[in-house]
C-alpha cells in the first residue's frame, strides 16, 4: 500500500493518492488531473474511485475531469443536493474495496451537511489512517458557517452542533494510533487555528486540539468554534456550486486562457470586451511600469485567495500580464478557484507592450528612509496601513489609518482623492494590490512604502504603538 499526500501551499490544501495492488483512489483532487494520472501510470495502477469529503468552497475540485479521463467513480457522502454529474452517493458506513485495502465512509456532518471522512483499513485488517477533509484539521476543526451560504435554513450554530456530535460519535472513539490526514493546513480560510503540520496521530489531536476536549459540553464547543470566525471570501459559495453542478473541462479553460496576443491584439481585446487586466508580476516590477488600469496580484504571494477576495465576479473575463513562461501556471491557478474566463495573455509580457510604444503608467515607491524623512518634514502626513485589522491592532505606526485590503470597497471610502497617502502592509505584497486597485479607480496620490511594516519596524525611525481598546481609556 502507498499513501501520498499532495500538498499545494498556495491553497494550503492536501489531496491524497492511495494505491494498493494495482488499484488507486484520489481524495479531494485539485482541478488539474495530470499529477494524479501520472502517478497511476508510473506504477501501472488504475484509479478506481475519486473520493470527495464534501463540496469544497475554497477550490474547484478535479473530480469531474478525473472521472472522465480514467473511468473512476466519484463518491460523495449522503447529500440531498442534485448533482450535475454521475456519482455514487454513499451511505454512512458504506465500504469500498481498493486492491487489498478497504475504505469506510463515515458521515460527519457539521462543516457541511454532506461532509464525510474515509477510514482506511490496510491489507492486514488494521485501521491505519483517516482522511478527514474539513471535519478535523490538525489543531482545529472545520468552520461551521459555510453551508449556510448555500442552504438557507441552516445556521452556524446548527452546523456547529452537528459537528460536535460527528466528532464525538464518529471520530473520537477511533484508535489513538490512527494517522489523521486533513484537507487543509495553516493558511486556509476553512478554519481559524490550523497547525502548520499537515498530519498527526488521532491520539495527539485528542490531547492537544481544543475542539476535542473530552470534558467539553456542546454549548462550550459551539461557542468556541464560532468565536473569532472572519467572514469567508466571497467566491466560496460560487466554488461550492461549481463543485455540485459541474464546470468546463480544464483543458478548454487552459486553451482559452493561454491564447497569446500581440500588444495590438491585447489592447483591442481590452477595449472590446471589458476584460480586467490582471498583472501577476512582482510588486516592485509592477510599480516601475504597467498597462494603465491593470491591477497587480503577484503570482508569488497568496495569489488565488486574493483573486477570489478582490474580483467579485467569478465569470469576469481576464487578460493576463505575466513573467514570460508562467502563463500556464497562472491560468491553472485561476482555474483552481473557479476563475475560468481568462481570454489570453500578452506575448512577451509587459516589455512587449512597452517596446510597442503603448501608454504606460506607474506607482511611486519610496524606501523606509525616504518615508521617514517625509514624516519628519511633515508629521501630519497621511499613512494607510492595509493589513488585516487584527495585525493593525497588534501594533502599528502611530497615527496610521487602518484600511484593510480584505475590505477594499469599504477601505476606499476612507481615502480622499485630493490627498497624498503613504501605503504599507506587512511586506509590500498587499500594499501594491491596494495601490493598483485604487489607481485603476482614479486615485493618483498613493505612494507605496517598500518593505512594509517589517522594514518600518526594523528601521527604528517611527513611533510604533500597540492597539489600545477604547474601553481601557474610561
Amino acid at each position: 500500500m502507498k499513501i501520498e499526500q499532495i500538498y499545494t501551499g498556495c491553497l494550503a490544501q492536501g489531496a491524497y493518492y492511495i494505491e494498493s495492488n494495482g488499484e488507486a483512489v484520489v481524495i479531494d483532487p485539485l482541478r488539474e488531473t495530470t499529477p494524479y494520472m501520472e502517478r497511476a501510470a508510473a506504477s501501472g495502477a488504475k484509479i478506481k474511485y475519486v473520493f470527495e469529503t464534501h463540496f469544497h468552497a475554497d477550490f474547484v475540485s478535479g473530480h469531474i475531469d478525473l472521472a472522465k479521463e480514467t473511468g473512476a467513480q466519484i463518491v460523495y457522502g449522503p447529500t440531498g443536493m442534485k448533482l450535475g454529474f454521475d456519482a455514487i452517493v454513499a451511505t454512512d458506513g458504506q465500504e469500498f474495496k481498493v486492491g487489498n485495502v478497504t475504505f469506510k465512509l463515515l458521515h460527519t456532518p457539521g462543516h457541511t451537511m454532506e461532509s464525510s471522512c474515509y477510514l482506511l483499513t490496510d491489507e492486514n485488517g488494521k485501521q491505519t489512517a483517516i482522511f478527514t477533509g474539513d471535519t478535523l484539521f490538525i489543531g482545529d476543526v472545520g468552520r461551521p458557517d459555510l453551508a449556510q451560504k448555500v442552504v438557507a435554513d441552516l445556521t452556524q450554530d446548527m452546523l456547529a452542533g452537528y459537528l460536535f456530535d460527528s466528532l464525538r460519535n464518529k471520530i473520537m472513539p477511533l484508535n489513538d494510533d490512527l494517522i489523521v490526514y486533513p484537507a487543509h493546513g495553516a493558511g486556509s480560510a476553512c478554519g481559524k487555528n490550523m497547525s502548520k503540520e499537515t498530519y498527526d496521530t488521532l491520539g495527539n489531536q485528542k490531547a492537544n486540539n481544543y475542539a476535542l476536549r473530552a470534558n467539553m459540553t456542546k454549548d462550550e464547543f459551539i461557542k468556541e468554534v464560532i468565536t473569532g470566525l472572519m467572514p469567508p471570501p466571497a467566491y466560496f459559495p460560487k466554488n461550492v456550486m461549481m463543485n455540485i453542478e459541474g464546470y468546463d473541462s480544464i483543458e478548454d479553460v487552459l486553451t482559452r486562457g493561454t491564447h497569446a496576443l500581440t500588444p495590438e491584439g491585447f489592447e483591442a481585446a481590452a477595449n472590446e470586451t471589458g476584460a480586467l487586466i490582471l498583472d501577476t508580476r512582482k510588486p516592485q516590477e509592477f510599480a516601475k511600469g504597467f498597462i494603465p488600469n491593470s491591477i497587480n496580484i503577484g503570482i508569488d504571494g497568496g495569489f488565488a485567495p486574493w483573486v477570489g477576495t478582490l474580483i467579485p465576479d467569478i465569470k469576469q473575463e481576464l487578460l493576463i500580464v505575466a513573467e514570460v513562461g508562467r502563463e500556464m501556471e497562472i491560468v491553472t491557478r485561476l482555474a483552481r478557484v473557479g476563475y475560468d474566463h481568462a481570454i489570453g495573455y500578452i506575448e512577451g509580457g509587459f516589455d512587449a507592450w512597452k517596446n510597442a510604444g503603448k501608454e504606460v503608467d506607474s506607482i511611486q515607491t519610496v524606501s523606509v528612509e525616504e518615508f521617514a524623512a517625509a514624516e519628519v518634514a511633515d508629521p501630519s502626513i497621511h499613512i494607510l496601513d492595509v493589513r488585516k485589522n487584527s495585525e493593525y491592532q497588534s501594533e502599528h505606526i502611530q497615527n496610521a489609518l487602518n484600511a484593510p485590503l480584505d475590505y477594499i470597497n469599504e477601505s476606499m471610502l476612507k481615502v480622499d482623492k485630493n490627498k497624498t497617502y503613504y501605503v504599507h502592509c506587512a511586506g509590500g505584497y498587499r500594499s501594491m494590490i491596494f495601490a493598483s486597485i485604487l489607481k485603476a479607480r482614479g486615485y493618483d496620490n498613493l505612494i507605496d512604502v517598500d518593505g512594509g511594516f517589517k522594514a518600518i519596524k526594523e528601521s527604528n525611525k517611527f513611533k510604533v504603538t500597540d492597539y489600545v481598546c477604547p474601553s481601557t481609556l474610561l
